[in-house]
């Protein structure tokens, strides 16, 4: 690993859940919010840098806050509340699946001095995976929480992680097992 700093992203996890397939990703989602809420917290106690990159949903006048807002007022606020960024948390737009897609996520990084990003949220198979391409291709060092990331489809999502540890040098560890 470098010696530039650590950060730990947090993927869409401000999130309504009223879109498709949900029904397929609720169950994972349950099972990742405690490994998800322990990371966060271990990085904040670390004083290492958590960003929020969220989908816009496609409202385009939307911002942190407001997203946030929406989020608290669906349906599962419960999987929302215990992510709810503090003051010191940063975050990031975006408005499809990479993180870096069209973002200032790059740009932010470097300012920050971060040369490893620790990836949770969701969804493993999908944002996941391609947030994790594009920080490979930008030389960062990559480690995946892999009990706090969560799954639509078990099978690619086993695939994907596979993927990112076989042609992206991540590292696949247990959220407890991640160091910063």
């Amino acid at each position: 690993m470098n010696h530039r700093r650590s950060a730990v992203i947090v993927i869409d996890m401000m999130n309504t859940y009223d879109h498709a397939d949900v029904d397929l990703l609720l169950p994972s989602i349950e099972k990742a919010i405690v490994p998800m809420v322990q990371l966060i917290d271990r990085a904040r106690k670390h004083e290492v840098p958590v960003i929020y990159v969220n989908d816009n949903f496609g409202e385009w006048r939307s911002h942190h806050g407001e997203i946030l807002e929406t989020a608290l007022a669906g349906a599962r606020a419960d999987l929302v509340e215990p992510l709810r960024p503090d003051d010191n948390s940063l975050f990031v737009v975006k408005a499809r699946h990479s993180i870096f897609y069209e973002t200032p996520l790059a740009y932010l990084l470097n300012q920050l001095d971060v040369g490893h990003i620790v990836l949770c949220g969701q969804v493993t198979e999908q944002c996941v995976l391609y947030s994790a391409l594009d920080a490979h291709i930008r030389h960062l060092q990559v480690t995946i929480a892999e009990d706090a990331v969560a799954h639509i489809h078990a099978d690619l999502a086993e695939a994907a992680l596979k993927m990112m540890q076989t042609n992206m040098d991540a590292h696949i560890v247990h959220s407890s097992s991640v160091q910063f």
